[in-house]
């Protein structure tokens, strides 16, 4: 189910961070280097597939930029606010 506007301030509000363009949430994040990129990288990639939500994912040496959007719906969903909070865990 698509996010409404009031679930989507509160989300930005509560995830310093995170950013909504459209129907993406986007976010990069900044490491010391390509090997503590990569290793965020796996993480994600672990807690990604647990949810059975996939993230799309750049990889810019030390920067690591992911958007997430349901594709499946078009829209952005709880699926997606889930997921970037898990991913502020790591």
């Amino acid at each position: 189910m698509r996010l409404d506007e009031t679930a989507r301030a509160q989300f930005v509000a509560d995830h310093p961070g995170w950013a909504i363009e459209g129907e993406e949430l986007r976010r990069t994040f900044e490491f010391d280097g390509f090997p503590a990129a990569i290793a965020f990288v796996n993480r994600v990639a672990f807690v990604a597939e647990a949810a059975d939500h996939h993230p799309d994912v750049d990889i810019r040496w030390n920067k690591v930029s992911l958007v997430l959007s349901t594709h499946s719906e078009g829209v952005l969903t709880s699926k997606d606010t889930d997921l970037a909070t898990e991913i502020d865990a790591i």
